[in-house]
């Protein structure tokens, strides 16, 4: 019998699509030592993305990686906003944060495959796959696009990240349905030469004619989205955006009608040849997957424009998963796209690594179909209501139903925390237990940890609480001891440590092998008081000197966490999911009800 030459390997995740949030899951998992292949069909990165702007949360969650700093020197920051309506008397960053991911992974040992493509997909029907951790039961068939040769791949998921025309969706035959409600913007880069004042804010212009944006750019370069009439750039046969018909000076030549005079010097930029101007559909392709629902746990699809989530619900015999959420355009507007995805990722990839080191049970990856589905649906909504707001008429005298200054700025202040995504709440679920909130009050359950400045106890020097929250898949147990100087404080946390450490304490019981600091970091914040040793705390709460904070003000900003986060002066226990999310609230006399909420996902 001849011995195939096929390449064949067994590897714990293989993600399809490089872009920034196939990056990022796969940076993710591979800093957690998972065994991770990805794969792009095209022959090199973009050189600059459609999708530009980073929310605020996406920075965090980029800092929680170590990897927000490379992206705030190259950006350019947005700090104001300006908008700009008629007088009623006349009527890339996309490409430096796949950078950012492609150096992190490098010195992981992990590069992209390029230009390889997945040409079949099977899926075991074996039902001892579903639960034996050691299986690889999805069959992906990869073709290099150069060599011609094939390889076979054998994995325990599959994460797809190849886009708005996915493959593995459509090999999993998974329509998306639902309402579209299309505007057509023309997108230009450019250096302008102007004396406009906002030149440099995020700026919106809501005209009797339409609407435009601009975003500061990187090397003082600007990018101007600009909403044209659907005849001038949609090609009346096929219904899709014809390029042909409109070009950067036809897209400026619009300028004058929405109120802005655009100089005819100006100048596309020459580092981004055949990506200085497109056509897009903005505005909402607001579909859920839905029709056919396979059961699958092992394929997650999670590429910028395109989520699955009704897919998910049915994931429980085999394990293929399908991370993404809805069909979510490019959001010009609010700049959701990317960041949805990316936040996505952060969300899967630490269940996936703990599902895959077998500390946890496979239902722990279907937390992520609960809370990102739920993300995506307010999304959605949402956006049909912006896009209504920003692509529709103003309100004058002669047009009662259009939209107001008034109204439209106060929509935008209103839906700040979303669109920011610090404002996003994960409801309850076997991670998310709403038990105790009052213990600590201004720690919202399901919600990141706000941002607080804590002054390390052994040299006084100032920190960010979110800084210390790195994502290395651990647990993150914030122990608020109170006033540790006060004897009778200090021997309830005596006591707190004795019940934590004991054998079947929570710690014990999500613990690989024993090893606590495997899965936990342990962090303790006493309440504000110079006479605080920081070796008056039980050596667990301090496992090292780095690890003990008073919430003492050194200067402005700092100080009142125990305010702020509403915690009593008797203390509380507080998990931090390794996503950065608040888990579980305890106070002293409780805390066995944290082993409740671990025994939950623990295999």
């Amino acid at each position: 019998m001849p011995i195939s030459t096929v390449k064949t390997s067994d590897i714990d995740v293989l993600v399809i699509g490089a872009g920034p949030a196939g990056l990022m899951a796969c940076n993710a998992l591979v800093r957690a030592g998972i065994n991770v292949r990805i794969v792009d069909k095209r022959p090199a990165k973009v050189a600059a993305g459609h999708a530009d702007g980073i929310q605020p949360r996406t920075i965090e969650v980029l800092q929680s990686y170590g990897l927000a700093d490379r992206l705030l020197a190259e950006a350019a920051q947005l700090h104001q906003v300006a908008f700009y309506n008629p007088n009623p008397e006349t009527g890339g960053i996309e490409g430096i944060i796949e950078d950012i991911f492609l150096d992190s992974m490098k010195k992981h040992g992990v590069e992209v495959s390029r230009p390889v493509f997945p040409v079949s997909m099977q899926i075991s029907q074996n039902e001892k796959h579903s639960t034996d951790p050691d299986a690889y039961p999805v069959r992906v068939v990869l073709k290099d696009a150069l060599e011609g040769q094939t390889e076979i791949v054998h994995a325990k998921y599959v994460i797809g990240g190849d886009g708005a025309h996915s493959w593995v969706r459509k090999t999993l035959n998974i329509d998306m349905e639902g309402e579209q409600t299309d505007y057509v913007w023309g997108v230009v880069d450019m250096v302008p030469d102007t004396d406009f004042p906002d030149i440099r804010n995020r700026c919106a212009v809501h005209s009797n004619h339409g609407s435009c944006m601009w975003i500061p750019r990187e090397d003082d370069k600007v990018r101007l989205y600009i909403q044209l009439e659907s005849q001038e750039a949609v090609d009346a046969t096929s219904g899709r955006v014809d390029k042909d018909r409109m070009g950067p000076e036809k897209l400026l030549d619009v300028c004058p009608f929405l109120g802005i005079t655009v100089d005819s010097r100006f100048d596309l930029d020459p580092r981004l040849p055949g990506n200085q101007w497109r056509l897009t559909l903005l505005g909402s392709r607001n579909r859920l997957s839905g029709g056919r629902y396979t059961e699958l746990d092992n394929v997650w699809l999670l590429a910028t424009p395109l989520t699955i989530a009704s897919l998910l619900q049915a994931m429980h015999a085999t394990r293929i998963h399908l991370k993404q959420l809805e069909d979510i355009t490019h959001r010009a507007r609010t700049g959701q796209g990317m960041n949805a995805s990316m936040n996505d990722t952060h969300n899967l990839a630490w269940k996936l690594v703990h599902v895959i080191r077998g500390w946890a049970k496979p239902s722990l990856l279907k937390t992520y179909e609960l809370e990102r589905r739920k993300y995506a649906q307010d999304l959605i909504e949402f956006d049909k209501q912006f896009a209504k707001m920003f692509s529709g008429k103003i309100k004058t005298s002669g047009s009662h139903d259009g939209v107001s200054a008034a109204e439209f700025t106060s929509a935008f202040h209103k839906f700040g925390g979303f669109t920011s995504g610090v404002g996003i709440c994960y409801q309850g679920s076997a991670i998310v237990h709403t038990h105790h909130q009052t213990v600590a009050s201004g720690l919202v359950i399901g919600m990141r940890v706000p941002a607080q400045q804590l002054t390390r106890a052994a040299d006084g020097r100032q920190f960010e609480l979110q800084n210390l929250l790195p994502s290395d898949t651990r647990f993150k147990v914030l122990v608020f001891t109170g006033d540790v100087f006060d004897a009778t404080q200090r021997e309830k946390v005596n006591r707190l440590a004795a019940d934590m450490e004991a054998s079947d304490g929570f710690l014990r019981r999500y613990s690989p092998g024993g090893d606590i600091f495997a899965a936990f970091d342990i962090i303790s914040i006493a309440s504000d008081n110079n006479n605080t040793p920081y070796t008056d705390v039980p050596s667990l709460l301090r496992s090292h000197w780095s690890k003990l904070y008073v919430d003492k003000p050194t200067r402005p900003g700092s100080g009142s966490a125990y305010v702020r986060y509403g915690v009593k002066p008797t203390g509380a226990v507080v998990i931090i999911r390794p996503d950065g999310y608040v888990g579980a609230i305890a106070p002293f006399d409780r805390v066995a009800d944290l082993k409740t909420y671990f025994e939950g996902i623990a295999r």
